[in-house]
């Protein structure tokens, strides 16, 4: 039987690690080299300056919490003011926003309904459902199992939640 010692082992390591390290970097040489790469950073880029820059437009990183607690404050602000100065339909596309990311929505839902005229909050009780039915549409039905080894559907808590304040508004 052959014996390997550590230094074998170290030295085959360090080979492994090396072939390793430079076949990244020969294809990364040669990936930046190409030039459909480079057209495509350029047109990615063009996108994320014409849709509002750097990628502000979008959802916060959902692991950071100080972000989302951020977007929230910022989509609930802006909803409001819009609602305010009569642009419905902008102001509930934010606060749908702000209910997506919300940790508690039914409760945000419910004094959303006690703080909105009835037709502003049908119209965002219309966009969750629309978000909620797109949500299904690219994902599927997403099942998690809580602690009881139940499941539990999210996408179906939302859309339970907002049948709910649904018939109470009826």
């Amino acid at each position: 039987m052959i014996e390997i010692n550590k230094t074998t082992i170290g030295l085959a390591a360090g080979v492994a690690g090396t072939l390793f390290l430079g076949y990244c970097i020969y294809f990364d040489k040669k990936r930046r080299s190409d030039p459909e790469y480079k057209k495509k950073v350029r047109e990615r880029r063009r996108r994320q300056r014409k849709n509002g820059g750097g990628g502000r437009s979008g959802m916060p990183n959902l692991n950071d919490h100080e972000a989302i607690e951020r977007y929230f404050l910022e989509e609930i602000q802006l909803g409001e003011t819009l609602i305010g100065r009569g642009d419905f339909e902008n102001g509930v596309e934010h606060l749908a926003n702000a209910i997506v990311v919300c940790g508690q929505p039914t409760r945000l839902l419910q004094v959303l309904q006690s703080s909105l005229p009835a037709q502003v909050f049908g119209m965002l009780i219309q966009k969750m459902q629309d978000f909620s039915k797109r949500a299904e549409a690219e994902a599927g039905p997403r099942i998690v199992t809580v602690q009881s080894s139940a499941p539990l559907n999210v996408d179906n808590e939302l859309d339970m939640s907002i049948n709910e304040v649904i018939d109470d508004l009826e």
